[in-house]
């Protein structure tokens, strides 16, 4: 549920809200609702960042991958030690421990919404290999 909230601008940057918000299809209030999400997210989680793409803005590591990327993984690693799995998976994505830590202490505070990343991830590659599969047995 959203609340209003008053909230003044400098003149010039409502402007540039403005012009950003009708160049991104979007509300000048909508668009302010997404960069304070964001950049508090960034603020309380150092080393994320903010990308937007085709399925539409993630979170990711300053210098690497999207996190759901991280989580999942993560969880292909299979292990419950948590040393070895963050080692593993910074192996893996050729990425620092400290990186992966970062990855999982957001995902720490954002469960919910990396799972559905993951998920329509696992979806959208379970769909692309069906059909490659249907192309080789009509190939066959």
């Amino acid at each position: 549920m959203t609340r209003p909230l008053s909230i003044r601008f400098d003149a010039a940057l409502l402007e540039r809200l403005r012009r950003r918000a009708a160049v991104q299809d979007s509300t000048p209030s909508g668009l302010a609702q997404r960069l304070v999400d964001e950049g508090l997210r960034t603020q309380e989680h150092p080393g994320i960042v903010f990308r937007g793409g085709p399925s539409g803005r993630r979170a990711a590591l300053m210098s690497g991958p999207d996190v759901w990327e991280v989580v999942s993984s993560v969880r292909l690693s299979g292990g419950k030690d948590e040393k070895r799995v963050i080692a593993a998976t910074a192996a893996q994505m050729s990425l620092s421990p400290a990186q992966v830590q970062v990855a999982l202490d957001y995902y720490g505070s954002f469960p919910e919404e990396l799972d559905a990343q993951v998920a329509e991830n696992e979806r959208a590659a379970a769909q692309a290999l069906a059909a490659w599969q249907a192309r080789q047995r009509l190939l066959a």
